[in-house]
């Protein structure tokens, strides 16, 4: 498929079916476009209505073509789509682009055109854009593949763009920002050819610096993970936006862990273990592209600067960045000292900085305190954070005080301006001109500031040796998984067996073995149900807490027993702690997801979780344990004592070997609670949900 992807983005052939001479229709259009490109094409125009179009000659149908061509431009009606790819495939041409939105009523025992169109392609090894897609342009290449009219010089840079919306495609061609483009591809359904396809293509192009995908779904899991993988090794950037969630299905997580997952883990999972930056709107893909395309990377210190003229806008943006989890570098003194001297007294020199005070010698000032934030090692990169609004009187001191920061030093500057709708474009265009990006909004710039400090960490993160699998372990636990559902103990057994300490848990099935259990295990205990079928046992009434002698037991097991059957567990109860939830999903490209939460009754309620794709060493444990919101509680609140991390982590870490191990046997597994406590963490519950036999590979 790689060669038949190659053949139609840099096509030297190309057929146009349902070429037009209509003023404004599809085929015209498709027509002046292609006969546009600066690459070396043959053209060949197909339409049985004319002879000739546009001073070209224009043939009945593609058989009146000459051998096959690298690529066909499909700019005719759904129902005719099937006839003339089926045609295209035989001829042995190359690859086709679909522009239609491939509508078709639904006809019982028969595939949708969809898959028809699909197999088609496949078979003849075809590569397929679209359907309903708006084309590609292979900027570098000159090759203009599209139905629709745009502007003549298309901006030429580092940046792949694919995109599964077209509008998005021609939103981001059009934008006045300094953003160009080595291909960009609107892929629409993608029946054959995928994200994935046109990313390997990109990477191994000259002149790819930095990729951007808007992607509604996953597909071709396994590929585009190679294509993520490839990216990382050769430090290009990967922008991601994504809309409409991911394909981790419910109904395929009876636990917890499948709810507090949700819709978008895949994505979050995969993002996080390739160092894939991502934005939440085409304004933050916008500013980070161009940040990124100024070719500058992060220095090595701990954050960002910013200089403003404004002292309620610096607090607007430092409000903004503790949102965004965007640091300020900690001045030295040596720069407090600096900055000082140079602005008005009554200003404090710190990070973020007001300048402003009375105003005099604007260009002097934000230059030279500029220059003092970009000299200090704690900076990773500065921006000048002023509204580039039209100055009335003509001072042009602030882009002039940015382009001589940009001129001073090797680390990135920025202009950051607070409304977008207020830049002056003359203004952002000259800023453009000598190399220095505009961010056009608060929240959007400093998302892009954070992004370059992002990809910088990235870079430095090691990375993760899977630990070698332990077989006979691995094999007894699948043998008793394809057997039926553990029993609670059994559940116990396998964490235990996975370096996730847990409470001491006993079996009963009669009230004389319950007390004799809770004996064993310790006062007070606690009683569960353990009958098959039970997933979340509270909800039925199914636990009973603080048992404190064999009458509370033998009561408590008359109860349960007589209302849900007469298995049951009996478990040490755990000392008191912070509640936290840990759990395994299955999502259907990417596997197993390890999933660390907030724990307790409030797990769904209070969403507070972090995916990641196994396997997980301790640092990468760690850093998924920090991002939860509830993490300062394990440092202690209010005279609690902090947690222990250790055993948490180590908890972590065992879950993703479980992960590895028993990939194709697990559906879901919930801990919930395990509860971390200043000298231990125990799990207190687990559910295990096997797969089923016919699903396993």
């Amino acid at each position: 498929m790689s060669d038949a992807v190659a053949a139609m983005l840099r096509a030297r052939s190309v057929a146009v079916v349902g070429a037009s001479s209509r003023v404004g229709s599809f085929g015209a259009r498709m027509v002046h476009e292609v006969t546009r490109s600066t690459a070396p094409l043959d053209v060949h125009l197909v339409n049985p209505r004319y002879t000739e179009l546009h001073g070209r000659p224009c043939v009945p149908t593609l058989d009146d073509i000459e051998g096959p061509v690298d690529l066909v431009l499909l700019g005719v009606p759904d129902s005719s789509l099937e006839d003339q790819l089926a045609l295209a495939t035989r001829r042995g041409d190359r690859s086709a682009v679909i522009f239609g939105s491939v509508v078709e009523q639904t006809q019982p025992g028969r595939p949708h055109l969809t898959a028809r169109l699909a197999t088609t392609a496949r078979a003849a090894g075809m590569a397929l854009c679209g359907g309903g897609c708006m084309g590609f342009v292979n900027v570098g290449y000159g090759l203009r593949a599209i139905g629709y009219v745009e502007r003549d010089e298309l901006p030429t840079g580092p940046v792949a763009f694919v995109t599964h919306s077209g509008s998005a495609f021609s939103a981001m061609l059009r934008t006045r920002r300094r953003i160009g483009f080595s291909l960009a591809v609107s892929s629409g359904q993608e029946l054959v050819t995928t994200t994935a396809d046109y990313l390997h293509h990109a990477l191994d192009t000259e002149g790819t610096g930095i990729i951007a995908v808007l992607q509604e779904t996953m597909r071709d899991t396994p590929r585009l993970r190679s294509a993520l993988e490839r990216a990382a090794a050769q430090d290009i950037p990967v922008v991601a936006l994504t809309v409409g969630g991911s394909p981790v299905g419910r109904e395929m997580v009876a636990a917890h862990s499948g709810a507090i997952a949700g819709d978008d883990a895949a994505w979050e999972a995969l993002f996080d273990a390739y160092g894939v930056l991502r934005v939440r709107d085409l304004d933050e893909m916008a500013d980070t592209l161009e940040l990124f395309g100024a070719g500058r990377r992060a220095a090595a210190g701990p954050g960002i600067a910013t200089a403003h003229d404004s002292g309620a806008e610096r607090t607007l943006v430092v409000d903004v960045a503790h949102d965004l989890g965007v640091p300020f570098a900690p001045l030295a003194q040596v720069t407090r000292a600096t900055l000082a001297e140079l602005i008005e007294p009554g200003l404090v020199p710190t990070n973020p900085l007001d300048v402003w005070g009375t105003g005099a010698d604007t260009y002097t000032l934000f230059t030279s305190t500029l220059a003092a934030l970009a000299e200090d090692p704690a900076v990773a990169a500065v921006a000048l954070a002023v509204d580039l609004v039209v100055e009335h009187d003509g001072d042009d001191s602030y882009p002039r005080a940015a382009v001589a920061t940009w001129a001073s030093t090797d680390k990135p500057v920025a202009v950051l301006s607070n409304m977008h709708s207020a830049v002056d474009a003359a203004q952002a265009h000259w800023l453009r001109s000598q190399g220095v990006p505009v961010l056009e909004g608060t929240r959007s710039g400093l998302r892009a500031l954070g992004n370059l400090l992002q990809h910088r960490d990235f870079r430095a993160r090691l990375p993760v040796v899977a630990a070698l699998q332990d077989a006979a372990r691995r094999d007894r636990w699948r043998e008793r998984l394809a057997a039926g559902p553990l029993t609670g103990s059994e559940s116990m057994d396998l964490l235990g067996d996975y370096g996730i300490a847990h409470v001491a848990v006993q079996a009963a099935t009669t009230r004389e073995s319950a007390v004799a259990a809770a004996r064993t295990v310790g006062w007070p205990v606690v009683l569960k149900t353990d009958e098959p079928g039970i997933l979340h046992k509270s909800d039925v009434g199914g636990v009973v807490l603080g048992l404190a002698d064999p009458q509370a037991v033998a009561d408590a097991y008359d109860d349960i027993g007589a209302r849900l059957g007469s298995r049951v567990l009996v478990s040490a109860s755990a000392p008191r702690g912070i509640e936290l939830a840990l759990g395994v999903v299955r999502d259907a490209g990417l596997g197993p997801l390890v999933v660390v939460a907030a724990g307790g009754v409030l797990v769904e309620l209070l969403a507070d979780r972090a995916v990641a794709l196994p396997p997980l060493d301790r640092d990468r444990a760690t850093a998924l344990l920090d991002r939860l919101a509830i993490r300062p509680l394990l440092d202690g609140r209010r005279g609690a004592p902090p947690v222990d991390l250790d055993p948490i982590v180590t908890a972590i870490v065992g879950l993703s070997h479980l992960a590895l191990e028993l990939a194709d046997d697990i559906d879901a597994l919930d801990i919930n609670p395990i509860i971390a406590a200043p000298h231990s963490t125990l799990a207190v519950d687990a559910l295990v949900v096997a797969r089923p036999r016919d699903a396993r590979h």
